[in-house]
């Protein structure tokens, strides 16, 4: 073998080709890239891809146009065949009349209250079980985990009796059965007609199962804090604990501000779910318009001024109203995800639930 012959290597060619294509015009590059095979699979394939992605947005956000379109048309433009998306005539009556005859503000702020109150502490005690079931070993340890999983298994309607009995007259201690005595009918038994306190109607059903880390949607916050807290080097915990930290010190000033990203991602989740929920919202808030609590599940539904039993196109148009009154009720969360987006995906890229 010849060992005199030149090697040419890769970045030679390169280099060759980077020479001879540094001497040709615009024109003749443009030419020499248009006739080569190479390019013009890639221009198919971006074609290909461009229309996919077209047809799947399209897809995706015509229904959401359409109701947002929808929401801003006169009564009219509802049955007449010729309006499709843009309205002939403008009109804000439905948002106005969902305002003043559903109460928006007011379900808005006692939504609001409550989805904030329940957020916060679900996420404490979220991170709270979850640190100290990643990170302690006890008997029991992996039973508890086993009860979490059940939480997100069994289905609220399975409960709802179960429930509803015990915040229709509450007692503490009451938590095998109510027939048994609790701490409250010990000490106030001997008042006439002391049955409990009713606490439908009011927060504290929602406050007291947060509370209690059995709260909607919590298993799946323990679980998340859980799966995030493994991650977390013990080298940490143990230089506090040499530096004569305690346990609650060490989680307070060290795990908590390492753990932000992820709970904010369970405040966001905890807020959302809160702020759009049917069952417990309809469960603890009974009786008539005047007596409960006045929330977000009571917007959706026909405003008195806007209904008329002679109209045509009735049935169409109410479901109109219930497509406005959606929006209304989701406007707000759209708004705090566009301000919270990044630390949603930081978080749920560190919970251990994707990759």
């Amino acid at each position: 073998m010849d060992s005199t012959k030149p090697v040419i290597t890769k970045e030679s060619k390169n280099r060759i080709s980077v020479d001879y294509e540094g001497k040709l015009s615009f024109k003749e590059r443009l030419m020499k890239k248009i006739q080569s095979s190479h390019t013009w699979i890639k221009v198919v394939v971006s074609v290909l891809k461009f229309i996919l992605m077209l047809g799947v947005s399209y897809v995706i956000l015509f229904p959401f146009f359409s109701k947002i379109a929808g929401s801003f048309m006169a009564r009219q433009d509802v049955v007449d065949a010729t309006v499709s998306l843009i309205p002939k005539n403008w009109s804000l009556a439905t948002y106005t009349a969902i305002m003043v005859d559903n109460k928006y503000w007011l379900a808005f702020l006692n939504t609001l209250l409550l989805s904030l109150l329940c957020a916060l502490i679900q996420t404490f005690v979220a991170c709270l079980i979850g640190y100290g079931i990643s990170k302690f070993k006890f008997k029991g340890n992996k039973l508890i985990m086993a009860v979490v999983i059940v939480t997100m298994i069994i289905p609220h309607s399975t409960l709802e009796y179960a429930m509803l009995q015990r915040f229709t007259s509450f007692d503490i201690a009451h938590v095998m059965s109510t027939q048994q005595p609790g701490i409250l009918e010990l000490l106030l038994g001997w008042i006439p007609g002391w049955k409990g306190i009713e606490l439908i109607n009011t927060f504290w059903p929602f406050l007291i199962l947060s509370i209690g880390g059995i709260g909607f949607k919590n298993g799946l916050y323990i679980y998340m804090m859980r799966q995030f807290f493994k991650g977390v080097p013990d080298e940490l915990e143990e230089s506090a604990y040499v530096d004569g930290s305690g346990t609650f010190r060490t989680f307070l000033q060290i795990i908590l501000p390492l753990s932000v990203p992820m709970m904010i991602t369970i405040f966001l989740f905890a807020f959302s779910w809160q702020w759009t929920d049917q069952f417990y919202t309809q469960l603890f808030y009974r009786g008539s318009d005047s007596m409960k609590i006045w929330s977000m599940v009571d917007v959706v539904r026909i405003p008195s001024s806007l209904v008329d039993k002679n109209f045509a196109g009735r049935a169409i148009y109410e479901n109109v109203i219930k497509n406005t009154a959606g929006i209304m009720i989701v406007a707000p969360l759209i708004i705090m995800y566009l301000f919270c987006q990044k630390y949603l995906v930081q978080g749920i890229e560190r919970s251990g639930l994707v990759g």
